[in-house]
């Protein structure tokens, strides 16, 4: 991938007869980047081509904080090759355990019965409810005032960086989802670099725990969904204690 996307050429390349792309378009993990709208459109003409299917992951689409929106890969889609997933768990709360698909016509009713084998006892009260609180607005509401208060707390967090990190870690100010990646300057080993955070009670997650065949620059994950202004700003600083000790 690059800072479009998937790169189409390169999969078509490596997986000449692949039949399924599982893709994070709206905000890839780990490295936070929203696939263009040419990248998309050439994606949705590989599997029209190849006879093939895309699993659209609709991946914290809900939180875009720069830009103007992207279309979703099944809106473009005129094919009916896309998959559309999505879920109600990281934009409410874990325990609801709720997610959905947006199917082909053609799949429905292939889809209804496997279903109805997996599991026999959907959780209908849960769906019931949350069926409500979408249909009078709250859900909507929600979206707009967590979408706003994220933007706040990445801003937040990227300020402090440029503060105190300038120099040893050059923080990512995220345009889309819940975290963003800062790239280690001074370190050249993001385990190394994170379980010294570790041990001044921060939680960073390393880059590099997410590969397993390419190398990648040093670079730290970093949260800010879960953290109010006040515990990002604390959180820079003992980060820069950590880097600069060295």
């Amino acid at each position: 991938m690059d800072d479009d996307g998937i790169i189409v050429k390169a999969g078509r390349k490596l997986a000449p007869k692949a039949k399924l792309a599982y893709v994070t378009p709206a905000n890839q993990f780990p490295m936070g980047v929203t696939m263009s709208a040419d990248r998309r459109l050439e994606l949705l003409r590989w599997a029209a081509r190849a006879n093939a299917w895309i699993i659209e992951d609709d991946y914290d689409g809900e939180y875009r904080y720069s830009g103007h929106p992207v279309a979703a890969l099944q809106a473009l889609d005129n094919s009916g090759c896309v998959i559309y997933v999505g879920t109600f768990t990281k934009v409410l709360f874990n325990a609801l355990r709720l997610g959905f698909m947006v199917l082909p016509e053609r799949l429905v009713e292939a889809f209804v019965s496997a279903r109805s084998l997996v599991d026999r006892h959907p959780p209908t009260l849960d769906q019931a409810i949350l069926a409500e609180f979408i249909t009078e607005g709250h859900f909507g509401h929600h979206i707009r005032r967590m979408r706003q208060s994220y933007a706040e707390r990445v801003d937040v967090l990227k300020t402090a960086a440029d503060k105190h990190l300038d120099g040893v870690l050059d923080v990512v100010h995220a345009g889309a989802g819940i975290r963003t990646l800062g790239w280690l300057k001074t370190w050249k080993s993001d385990q190394d670099a994170a379980q010294q955070a570790q041990k001044c009670g921060l939680e960073v997650t390393p880059l590099s725990t997410f590969t397993l065949k390419y190398e990648c620059p040093p670079a730290l994950m970093l949260g800010f969904a879960s953290c109010n202004p006040a515990e990002l700003r604390r959180g820079v600083s003992v980060l820069a204690t950590v880097l600069r000790s060295r």
